[in-house]
Order: structure tokens, then sequence, then C-alpha cells
């Protein structure tokens, strides 16, 4: 009892008048923390549906080549270039909507970024090539990118001041459930792929992704905009003012959290983008062999007495071990056959990942809200991307069997999610209300036309290494240096602990 006592009568867990800061939430603060959250949830729904589908509709979009070798190499390097158009709608959805956000209010332009990346993610369901799969998805990231800034900047304004932190920081760790759905849907759609009851599992995946476009009626009817926003919205010396990036850049305290604040988040999206995301790529390429193993062993069993089947199979199975296989022709028929089982295989490690990195985000995010309240932003940051660096080269490095899946890789994402915590906090903490989504936007999307170069440059490394078996690993190790860019400008940003927002 005396350990609890002293638990809570720690200054950072009780406001002023000696309520937790939950206790300060009333029934329309709590219907705003969930409005927010599940907009993000969905957004990130989105976003790791993309991720887990990525392989599988570069394998069904692109053109088939007759050697299979530089066909996987394609797939890899196409799909980063998807990611690349991706992360640059989302830059631009960002700048767009988050200028949008402080002039049209929070409530209206969320709804319409959530209907908008709904739309475009049921739409990239129906593509028919790489193009206009890549054009629906830079739709889609439009939606993406407003969505978080003008998520944030409501929740920042209508929360109690001791309340505002651990809220953005619950925001940001139920983020990690829309990424966890994700992996469910991809693994149950493997299973289904493995027993052949779905084809194309990843256009199923997509459609699923358009279902939030629901909560935009719930926004619609029940939410309203903050009483700070109103406010500055009816000053008619502010309102020339709101969401003018003129404004952001003219004043020389908001250009410089901006600009520096765009490093800080530059660290971390091109750490997530170009490499962490890549895990379950990852994860797939190191089962692949075994996978392929269990399957013709399976099928071998089942052949009977049909020693022709046998030998095929047996054929097909040695090919696998091999690093360029030349499949002989009268074999492919038997090979498309037997792909499905072995995708679907591969479809749940991917999901088993993603699974894993996403528990690890979870614990990882309210640990950056936790320890920021305590020692504060900039040094929980510093540590964030130090641990963020090793975890994520040292997954890249050295993850080569299963078991490591359950404690190499949750680390990363608790080490790797935990900054995007920090982003949620600290960015509309640099900000005044006539600026804010427009700031916040700024740093955390406008990073992301930096980012899009990321997935294309670890293209090029895996051209770079395309001799060496293991490219995607040498490719990820490098990249993950990328962590260690934000310390360069931590030392020349403000530490918002316990400060009030500005105005």
């Amino acid at each position: 009892m005396h350990g609890m006592e002293e638990f809570r009568s720690d200054p950072n867990d009780l406001t002023p008048n000696g309520k937790a800061w939950w206790q300060e939430l009333n029934r329309y603060h709590w219907f705003v923390l969930v409005v927010a959250a599940l907009g993000w949830l969905f957004d990130c729904l989105d976003q790791q549906l993309f991720i887990l589908a990525r392989p599988a509709a570069m394998r069904e979009l692109l053109p088939k080549l007759d050697d299979p070798a530089a066909f996987e190499q394609s797939i890899k390097i196409y799909g980063n270039y998807a990611t690349s158009i991706f992360l640059a709608g989302w830059a631009l959805g960002g700048v767009v909507f988050g200028m949008l956000g402080d002039r049209w209010g929070r409530a209206k332009t969320m709804m319409i970024t959530i209907l908008l990346y709904s739309a475009f993610t049921g739409l990239s369901a129906l593509s028919t090539g790489f193009w206009d799969f890549a054009f629906y998805r830079f739709l889609t990231g439009l939606g993406v990118g407003g969505e978080f800034a003008v998520g944030v900047a409501l929740v920042a304004e209508v929360m109690p001041a001791r309340a505002r932190p651990r809220c953005l920081s619950v925001l940001q760790a139920l983020s990690a459930l829309g990424n966890m759905s994700a992996a469910f849907i991809n693994l149950g759609l493997g299973v289904a792929e493995e027993h052949g009851l779905v084809s194309s599992p990843w256009r199923i995946m997509f459609l699923i992704g358009a279902v939030p476009a629901l909560l935009a009626v719930v926004i619609r009817r029940r939410l309203k905009e903050p009483e700070q926003w109103q406010q500055a919205r009816r000053d008619d010396v502010i309102t020339k003012q709101l969401g003018s990036y003129t404004e952001l850049f003219r004043t020389p305290i908001w250009r410089k959290h901006a600009l520096l604040g765009l490093v800080l988040a530059c660290s971390g999206v091109i750490g997530l983008w170009a490499v962490g995301f890549f895990t379950p790529d990852l994860m797939r390429r190191v089962q692949r062999k075994g996978v392929a193993q269990q399957v013709y062993s399976e099928r071998i069993a089942r052949a009977g007495s049909d020693t022709t089947l046998i030998e095929n199979l047996k054929t097909l199975s040695e090919l696998e071990n091999q690093k360029s296989p030349k499949v002989p022709e009268e074999l492919l028929a038997l090979k498309k056959e037997v792909d499905p089982a072995i995708n679907g295989r591969l479809s749940k490690w991917g999901s088993y990942t993603s699974l894993v990195i996403n528990i690890g985000a979870f614990f990882g995010m309210f640990g950056f809200g936790w320890l920021s309240e305590r020692i504060g932003r900039k040094p929980t940051f510093a540590m964030a991307f130090v641990a963020a660096f090793l975890s994520t080269a040292s997954v890249f490095w050295f993850l080569r069997d299963f078991t490591q899946l359950f404690w190499l890789v949750p680390l990363m994402g608790f080490c790797q999610l935990s900054l995007f915590a920090g982003y949620a906090m600290y960015f509309p903490e640099l900000f005044p209300t006539r600026l804010r989504s427009t700031g916040t936007s700024f740093c955390y999307n406008v990073g992301r036309f930096v980012a899009a170069i990321g997935p294309i440059i670890q293209a090029e490394l895996i051209k770079l290494f395309a001799e060496q078996e293991e490219s995607l690993r040498y490719a990820g190790v490098v990249m993950s240096v990328v962590f260690l860019m934000g310390l360069l400008v931590l030392p020349f940003l403000p530490e918002t602990k316990g400060k009030p927002l500005p105005e």
C-alpha cells in the first residue's frame, strides 16, 4: 500500500486539484479521444494493409518475366516505387489538409480526409496494373497525410492541460491496434488462400480498407470544433493568418520550430517506411525455403504411388534451394498449382511479423509518453533515436530464425514506433492555435517528401547488392543509420514538458 500511495502522489500523475489525469475528462472529452483515435487507427489500418498486400499486389500486377530471380527482384523494386508514390501523396495531403484544418476547422477536415483515404483504398482493389495501383495509392496518401495533423490538433486543444500529453500518447498507442487489425486480416486471408478458398486476397484487403468511411458519419453528426479554434476564427485580425504558411515562416520562432521539427520527423518517418516496414518482407524471405520444403513434402506424401508426380515435386523442391532457379517449362503448371499454398503460408509469417512489431509498438508509445512526462521530451527523443537505430540494424543483420521473431522484432517495434508518440505529443506544443494544424502537418508530413526518397534509395541499394543473396539485409542495415539524424537537431529545439500550449 505504501508503494501505491507513493506512486499516486507523483505530480506527473496528478492534476493540481489532486485528481488523476483521466478523472479530469468528461464525457465529451472521451468522445473526442475515441473519435480521433479511431480516425488514426483506421488510417494506420490502411497503411499496414498496403505494407502487407504490397508483395502479392506487385506479383499479380507486374508483367511476368522468364527469369524467376529477375521477377522477384522486380517485385521488390516496384514495391519500393509504389511506397514512394504513396508517401509523396501523404506529404502533399499533409501540406494541403494541415492548412485547411486551421482554416476550415478540425472536425470538418478530419471527415473529408477519412472519406478520401477510405474511398481510394477501396478503389485500389480494382487495379489492373502497376501505374493505376500507384495512382490510387497516391490519392489514398492525400487523405492519410491530412488526418494525423487535424486529429492531434483536435485532441491537444480539447483536452485539459494536464491530460493533454497522456491523451496524445494514448491516441498514438491505439494506432498499433489498427496495424494489428491489418495483420489479422492478412493472416485470415493467408489461411484462406492456402486452402484455395480465395484468389487475389490482397484485393479483398483493400476493399475492407474502405469501411472506415462510416466513421465520417459520426464525426459529421456529433463532433464540434474546439473552443480555442473557434475563438481564433472569430478574431478578425487572426482570421487572415489561420492556416497560413506565410505566417508560419514569417515569424522566426515558428519558422525555427517548423524546420527543426521537420528534420526530427524525417528521421523516424524515413526509418520506418524505408526500413522498418520491410521487416515482414525480410521474414518472408527468411522463411521461404523452409515453408516451400514443408509444402512440397506434404504434397509428396499425398501423391501416393504416382511416381511421376513425386519426381516432379522433388525437382521443384530442389529448385527452391537454388539462387536463380530455372523452372522447366513442363513443370510450370505444377509450380503454379503449389505456389498459392506457399504464398499463403508466407503471408501468415508476414502477419506474425506485423503483429509482434505492433505489440512492441503499443508498449513503446505508452512508454514514450510516460518517460517524457518524467525526464522531458528531448532526453526521451534522444534515447529513442539511438534505440531505434540499434534495434533496427540488429533485426536486419541477425534475423535468421523464426524464434527471433518473438523478441528481436517486438523490441524493434517498441523502439521505432515510440518516436511517433513523441511526434504526436511534441509537435502541437510547438505552434500557436492559428498555426497548430499547419505547423504539425508541416513537420510530420512534409518530411514525407524527403521520406519518399527513402524507399527509392533502398531500391537502388538492393540493385547495388543484387549479386548478394542478402541484398535486403545490407540495404536495411545501411538505411537504419537515418534514425541518428534526429539527434542533430534536438539541441536546438525547446523543451515543452509542463508548459502550456503557445497562443
